[in-house]
C-alpha cells in the first residue's frame, strides 16, 4: 500500500483500490487528493495485472462531501487562482473517468455531494447501498453544480434534474438509480463482501453475485408535478408554479429554493438548460469551467461558504438579494469563453 495521508492507493488481487482517506472532513477532496487519484489511474491504465479499479472512502460517513470548500473560500478571497487551477485538473479528472478503458467501480455509500459526484457517478459502474445520500449542494454557497454535475442533471428523466439542483434535494438509493446517477444496488452490510470479490472477480461477475433491486425511490411518485412545475422558462415561473401546486411536497420544494442565492439559482438554471443541448461530457465541462471561474469573482460564494462553513450563522446575505434584482447580464457573465484559459475537454 502507498499512501499520501489523504489517499491510499494498493492493489487487492487484480483490483486496484484507491481509499479517500479524510474521515473526518468526509473525505472532501483537495488538490493534492486530485492529483494522487489520477496519479494512480496513469499507473493502472496500461498494467495488465490491473482489470477493475475501485474507489471507497474512509470512516462510515460517506464515499466524499465534495471539494474542500473552505480552501475555496479562503483562496477566493486572494483572487482565486488556486481554486481555477484546482478545478481544471478534478474536471479533467471527472473526464478521465468517465472515459476509463477499464471498470471503474465507485461504492457511493454513504454521503456523495459535488465533488463525490464526480469521482464516481462518471464511472463504469456505479453502485449505492442503502445508506446512500447523493446531492448535488451547490446552489445553498452561492455556487452552481459543476463536476459534470450538470451533465447529469440534464440527463435525468424528465425535470428531475432541474428540481435537484435547484432545491439540492438528495438522492436515495432507488432514485439514485432512476435518475441515471448510479447503476446497482448492494446492501451495506454485503459491501465489504462485493469488494473483496473484484480482487478475483470480473466486475460485472461481482455485480450479478452481489447486487440487489433497488429500493422504492420517492421521486417516482410526484414526477407529474415535477415536470409541471419545473418546465417553467424562469426561476420565478417556477417558483410560481410550486407555490400554486398546492401539495405539501412542492410547497416545501418552493422553500428550499427561496433560500438558495438568486444569481446561483439563474446561473444553476441556464447551466442545467444549455447543458441539455451539449453533446457530451467534455462539453459540458468546458461549460462548467467557464462557470465556477466566473464565480470566484461574483460576492455569493464567498459569501455563502462563509454562512454555512466558517461563521456556519447559516444566515447568507446574498447580492443581488432577490430574483428580480438578477440580471440576464448577470447570467450571461458566467457562460463567456475563457480565451486561452479554456478548459478544452470537448
Amino acid at each position: 500500500m502507498t499512501s499520501t495521508d489523504d489517499v491510499l492507493v494498493r492493489r487487492d488481487g487484480r483490483a486496484g483500490r484507491i481509499t479517500l482517506n479524510r474521515p473526518r472532513a468526509i473525505n472532501a477532496l483537495t488538490h493534492a487528493m486530485v492529483r494522487r487519484v489520477d496519479a494512480a489511474l496513469t499507473a493502472w491504465e496500461h498494467d495488465d495485472a490491473v482489470t477493475t479499479v475501485v474507489i471507497d472512502g474512509a470512516g462510515d460517513r460517506g464515499l466524499c462531501a465534495g471539494g474542500d470548500i473552505r480552501a475555496i473560500h479562503d483562496d477566493a478571497r486572494l483572487g482565486g487562482a488556486a481554486s481555477r487551477d484546482f478545478w481544471r485538473d478534478e474536471y479533467r479528472l471527472n473526464a478521465r473517468i468517465a472515459g476509463y478503458p477499464k471498470p471503474y467501480v465507485a461504492l457511493m455509500d454513504g454521503l456523495v455531494m459535488g465533488g463525490g459526484v464526480g469521482i464516481s457517478a462518471h464511472g463504469g459502474v456505479r453502485v449505492v447501498t442503502e445508506r446512500s445520500a447523493i446531492a448535488m449542494p451547490e446552489t445553498a454557497i452561492g455556487f452552481v453544480p459543476d463536476v459534470g454535475g450538470t451533465y447529469l442533471l440534464s440527463r435525468a428523466p424528465g425535470e428531475l434534474g432541474t428540481h435537484l439542483a435547484l432545491t439540492t434535494a438528495r438522492l436515495g438509493a432507488g432514485d439514485a438509480v432512476r435518475s441515471g446517477f448510479a447503476d446497482h444496488f448492494v446492501p451495506a452490510d454485503r459491501l465489504p463482501e462485493f469488494a473483496h470479490a473484484l480482487a478475483g472477480t470480473d466486475a460485472d461477475e461481482a455485480v450479478r453475485a452481489f447486487a440487489a433491486p433497488a429500493p422504492d425511490g420517492e421521486l417516482a411518485a410526484q414526477r407529474a408535478w415535477i415536470d409541471r412545475c419545473y418546465a417553467a422558462g424562469t426561476v420565478e415561473e417556477i417558483l410560481a408554479r410550486l407555490t400554486d401546486a398546492g401539495l405539501p411536497e412542492a410547497k416545501e420544494a418552493a422553500e428550499a429554493i427561496t433560500a438558495k442565492s438568486p444569481t446561483a439559482l439563474k446561473v444553476t438554471l441556464a447551466a442545467v438548460r444549455r447543458a441539455r443541448g451539449l453533446r457530451s461530457l467534455g462539453e459540458v465541462l468546458d461549460q462548467e469551467y467557464r462557470v465556477s471561474c466566473a464565480a470566484l469573482s461574483g460576492a455569493d460564494l464567498v459569501e455563502g461558504i462563509r454562512a454555512q462553513v466558517v461563521d456556519k450563522d447559516r444566515r447568507p446575505r446574498w447580492s443581488p438579494a432577490t430574483l428580480e434584482e438578477v440580471s440576464e447580464a448577470d447570467v450571461a457573465r458566467h457562460f463567456v469563453p475563457l480565451g486561452d484559459q479554456e478548459l478544452g475537454l470537448a
